[in-house]
This record gives C-alpha cells, structure tokens and sequence, in this order.
C-alpha cells in the first residue's frame, strides 16, 4: 500500500491527488486537441469542488492559474486568461504593521476614546448630550465586561470627566445609566428556550 506521505507533495492540496492525477494525465497527452479538451474537463470539475466560490470576482480565472500550478507550467494549452507568473503565485504579502496606539484605559478601547476627544471639543448643547449618554453607557458596559466587582457608575463619571478635562460633567443625581440587566436577562431568556428545544429534540 502506498501512503500519500511516500507520494510526492501536492502543490493544490486543497485540490485532492485525484485532480492532481488527471493534471499529470493531461500532460502526457500528445494530441494538442485532446489535451485541450481534458485541461477544460479538469478545470469544471475544479470549480465544482468549491460552488459557493463562483460568485468571487475571476473565480474561472484562479481556476486556470491553479491548473498551471499543478501543472508546474509545463501544460501546453490554450490558457482562455493570461497566467499568473508563478513568482506572483508562490509570493508572500508582506507583514502588515501592528498598529501600536496609545490608550490610556485598554477596557475602554480606542474607538471609545475617539469618541470621548469628539465629545470634549462639542460645544453644549442636544447634540452633547446625547453622545454623552451613548458614550457613558458604553464605558459603563465596557467595565462591566472587563471586571464586574470594579463596575462604578461613579467610576465611569470620573473617567468621562478626566478625559474630556473637566468639560462633561455626569449629574449622578439626575443622570439615569442604562441597566445593563434587561440584556443579561433576554439573553438567558434566549438560552433557556435554546435549551429546552434541544431537550426536545433527544427525545
């Protein structure tokens, strides 16, 4: 019995050695014609391997470069699209730089303090106001998430009023967070009902 590991290595894997096999078929054909007609057959059975890649932008176009690559290059066809070069192929990208940004709370993230430096420049007004209501009850939710025992809504209003130095100033007295329980709640809610139908289904 021969192992695919004493085999030589697939250059498509994702392609199986059956289409490989008929990849190396093809290039032992000599009639021009016929080796034609069979890189064509390998090509549809390809794309029929992966249907729900049809809709990608040059899905038939990748098909014939993977031909060739599984060919090494060496199938003497008439390719319907210009061929990738293999040093294309086979290239790397190149390492995309980490974007190293300054956050002085991490829990909050850098979107939240983004908008916390917007909100510190808006002068008064209905507008404010709302995105000071929006934006604390995000802090409020993302200290929750990173350490439930350190949630504070006195907390939250401190942090609101350090970063926007001393502009927005959260009235606790009258100033209403939103409760982070009816979330919790529905989505017990939505688990408990997910529960019993999977009991359902067992029996």
């Amino acid at each position: 019995m021969l192992y695919n590991t004493q085999q030589k290595r697939l250059p498509m894997p994702e392609y199986g050695r059956g289409i490989q096999n008929m990849v190396d078929h093809a290039l032992t054909i000599e009639d021009r014609a016929e080796r034609q007609r069979c890189a064509n057959t390998i090509v549809n059975i390809m794309g029929s391997m992966f249907p729900h890649l049809r809709d990608i932008p040059d899905f038939k176009h990748k098909l014939w470069d993977h031909l060739a690559v599984m060919a090494d290059y060496k199938l003497d066809i008439d390719y319907p699209y210009e061929i990738t070069p293999a040093a294309a192929v086979h290239s790397r990208p190149k390492p995309l730089a980490y974007p190293m940004k300054r956050i002085r709370y991490r829990h909050y993230g850098y979107m939240l303090e983004t908008l916390l430096k917007k909100l510190k420049d808006m002068p008064e007004g209905e507008e404010r106001d709302a995105l000071t209501s929006m934006v604390a009850n995000q802090m409020k939710r993302c200290l929750y998430n990173w350490n439930k025992d350190a949630m504070d809504e006195e907390k939250v209003a401190a942090d609101l009023s350090e970063y926007t130095e001393g502009k927005v100033q959260l009235d606790l007295d009258h100033f209403r967070f939103a409760s982070l329980q009816t979330r919790s709640l529905a989505v017990a809610s939505m688990n408990n009902k997910m529960q019993r139908r999977n009991n359902k289904k067992k029996f």
